[in-house]
C-alpha cells in the first residue's frame, strides 16, 4: 500500500481534531496578533523611539509577536499532543497498522509549523493594515529566518516531547522552557532594546537569534549569517537529542 494516501489521511485526521481545541486555536492564531493589538493601541507605542533605533516600539513587536506564534506551537501544543498518544497508547496501537507512528509525528510537524506560519502572516498583516508597519523589506531573508526559526521551535517540542513520559510532564516542561523562550524572544523586552552584553547571550539561543534574524531582514538587511547559523546548530542538537531519546511506547 502506497504511504502517500495514508499519510495524507492522517494529517487530515490531525487537522480535523486541531480545529476541536479552541484553546490550541487561540493561543496559537489568537494570542500573538491580540498582543500586538493590545500594545499598538498604546499611544506611545505608535511613536518613534531612539532605544528601538528610531523606530516605533509597536514596528519592534511585530517580530516579537510573529516568534511568539510559533513558541505557542513548538513548545506548548504538539509536545502535549505527542505525548497524550503515546500515554494512551495510540502510537503502539498504530505500529502495527498500515499507518506507522511517524506518518503521526510528521502530521503532528505539519500541522503545527503551519499554524505557526500562519500566525505569523496574521502579525504582519495586522501590523501593517493595523499600525502601518512596514512589511519586511528583505523578504526573501525574513522568510528564510522564520523558517529556520520554526524548524527549531518543533526540533525543541520534538525533545521535550521525546523527554516526557506524560503530558502533565510535557506541559511542566514546556512551561519551564515556555517563559525563558519569550524572554529571548523580545516579549518584555525587545532584543534591540537590551543592553549589549545581554543581546549578545540570548543571540546565542534560538529564539534570540531569530529575534535578530527577523530585525535584521525587516529593516531591509540580510539576516546574518551568525544568527541563522546558530539556528541551524540549534535544530541540529535539538534533532539528534529528540531522536536519541524518542520512543514510541
Amino acid at each position: 500500500m502506497s504511504t502517500l494516501p495514508v499519510n495524507t489521511a492522517v494529517l487530515r485526521s490531525e487537522v480535523r481534531l486541531f480545529r476541536r481545541e479552541p484553546g490550541s486555536l487561540f493561543w496559537i492564531l489568537g494570542f500573538p496578533t491580540l498582543l500586538l493589538v493590545i500594545l499598538g493601541s498604546i499611544p506611545s507605542f505608535r511613536e518613534a523611539d531612539p532605544s528601538f533605533g528610531g523606530l516605533r516600539p509597536v514596528d519592534g513587536y511585530v517580530p516579537v509577536s510573529v516568534l511568539l506564534g510559533l513558541i505557542m506551537a513548538g513548545i506548548q501544543a504538539m509536545p502535549q499532543t505527542l505525548t497524550g498518544y503515546r500515554e494512551r497508547g495510540i502510537l503502539r496501537r498504530m505500529s502495527t497498522t498500515p499507518v506507522r507512528p511517524v506518518a503521526l509525528l510528521s502530521a503532528q510537524m505539519l500541522l503545527y509549523g503551519g499554524a505557526a506560519l500562519v500566525s505569523a502572516l496574521l502579525a504582519l498583516t495586522v501590523g501593517r493594515f493595523a499600525f502601518d508597519v512596514r512589511l519586511p523589506r528583505q523578504g526573501f531573508g525574513y522568510a528564510l529566518a522564520l523558517l529556520l526559526a520554526v524548524v527549531a521551535a518543533l526540533a525543541l517540542g520534538a525533545l521535550i516531547s521525546a523527554l516526557s513520559r506524560s503530558a502533565k510532564i510535557a506541559g511542566a516542561i514546556g512551561s519551564a522552557v515556555f517563559f525563558p523562550a519569550m524572554f529571548c524572544a523580545g516579549v518584555w523586552m525587545p532584543v534591540q532594546t537590551m543592553p549589549e552584553v545581554l543581546a549578545r547571550s540570548v543571540g546565542l539561543t534560538p529564539f534570540g537569534a531569530a529575534a535578530e534574524a527577523l530585525n535584521q531582514a525587516a529593516a531591509g538587511d540580510w539576516p546574518g549569517w551568525g544568527h541563522l547559523g546558530v539556528l541551524v546548530a540549534w535544530t541540529v542538537l535539538l534533532t539528534a537529542g529528540a531522536s536519541r531519546w524518542f520512543r514510541w511506547e
